[in-house]
């Protein structure tokens, strides 16, 4: 057993080593190789019925969406090998998204209808984030007590390796999708949120002056099969984890109200909530099972603790050998101090690889005070990690 740990331990060395690289620097404003550009921003119209909200986003992004479902319906179909089996899903999909709670079931139907796709591929797109995604998100507070909060989202986990070009092929064909969304409701922001245009539930966001939140996959044994499963079989008192997010920022009244509503609401599928807020020590990594809270890990200035890092693991556990971006993060972090901590510094964290890798998608960098949101597509060159 000994001897396992030691090449275990040695094997996680190498592949560190092996992707590695110095804490990058000098990265903000974005720019060079691993910049591609920033997102387009839409607003979202709340007062207007559910069905027609995504519509004018759906007709902007029709040919990027297409794209995306079809590369899932490939995948789907080689996992099959059969088309009729792929046409019986895709009808199970459709039932599925009738049962959805409103109004997701009611944006689902109208982004189906915009996008001339059927409903069972929209609801495919608007649960696969609950699956295959890992991400890295931080939350961090400087000397005067203002907080900060940003995440690179990687997405598109085994989902189609292009061996030429060294890529996931749903990761990249998902850049294009990438939007910056502004929720209104009677003219005024109620949120904001970097989202995929056609995916109604919310991945990053922040309720200006109350708070931000990020949500990552939690891997666990009691997954979201189960809850899924259950969600079938008319068992639907859980969340779905995205909706979840969703309603927090539309209708949180502050952090502690966040944080209440995501420990005690119960779950399709385990997660990680990484929520700030807009005063000093209002930071917290949400350590959720489908039914229950594990853990709720603070910021704590008194101990020296000013900031927090959350991939895909509990922080309390070694993350998985082949994964390892947590340490990297945190290496880059130290060298920052607390003192120099700002989204531009942190955006240089993320860009460091492995924390940057194949599977990002875009970096998302919140500020609850002012409001702010900046969404960046991410690109990381080779030699770089897949994941």
């Amino acid at each position: 057993m000994q001897l396992l740990r030691k090449y275990l331990l040695s094997k996680r060395l190498c592949l560190t080593l092996q992707f590695a690289e110095d804490c990058k620097i000098h990265e903000y404003p974005p720019s060079g190789p691993t910049y591609k550009g920033n997102v387009p921003k839409y607003i979202i119209n709340l007062d207007l019925p559910p069905r027609e909200r995504w519509s004018y986003i759906i007709h902007d992004k029709k040919a990027e969406l297409k794209a995306v479902i079809q590369n899932l319906r490939n995948i789907l179909i080689s996992f099959l090998h059969n088309k009729k089996y792929m046409a019986a899903l895709e009808s199970k999909l459709a039932w599925l998204g009738s049962t959805l709670p409103p109004p997701f079931k009611e944006e689902i139907e109208g982004i189906a209808s915009a996008a001339e796709i059927s409903l069972g591929d929209i609801v495919v797109f608007n649960i696969f984030y609950e699956i295959f995604t890992v991400c890295t998100s931080i939350i961090a507070e400087d000397k005067t007590g203002k907080l900060y909060h940003a995440r690179n989202l990687d997405f598109g986990l085994f989902l189609g390796w292009d061996v030429k070009n060294s890529s996931w092929s749903v990761t990249k064909e998902l850049k294009p999708l990438m939007v910056s969304l502004e929720f209104q409701r009677n003219n005024k922001t109620v949120f904001k949120s970097a989202n995929f245009a056609g995916y109604v539930g919310m991945i990053s966001g922040v309720k200006p002056g109350a708070f931000s939140l990020t949500m990552n996959e939690r891997f666990s044994l009691d997954g979201g099969y189960i809850g899924l499963f259950e969600w079938i079989i008319g068992q639907r008192d859980g969340w779905w984890m995205s909706f979840l997010t969703r309603s927090v920022l539309e209708n949180g009244t502050s952090y502690e109200d966040a944080k209440d509503k995501l420990s005690n609401a119960k779950l399709l599928a385990p997660a990680y909530f990484i929520l700030g807020g807009n005063k000093s020590g209002e930071g917290c990594v949400i350590t959720r099972t489908r039914s229950a809270v594990l853990d709720i890990w603070p910021l704590d200035l008194e101990k020296g603790t000013w900031y927090l890092v959350e991939t895909n693991y509990d922080h309390w556990k070694d993350p998985f050998v082949l994964d390892n971006r947590r340490v990297p993060a945190m290496k880059c972090l130290n060298q920052t101090m607390q003192e120099n901590i700002s989204l531009s510094t942190i955006y240089n964290v993320l860009s460091t690889k492995p924390v940057l890798n194949k599977l990002t998608v875009s970096t998302t960098l919140l500020e609850v005070s002012d409001g702010r949101m900046e969404t960046y597509l991410r690109d990381c060159p080779d030699p770089c990690s897949p994941w």
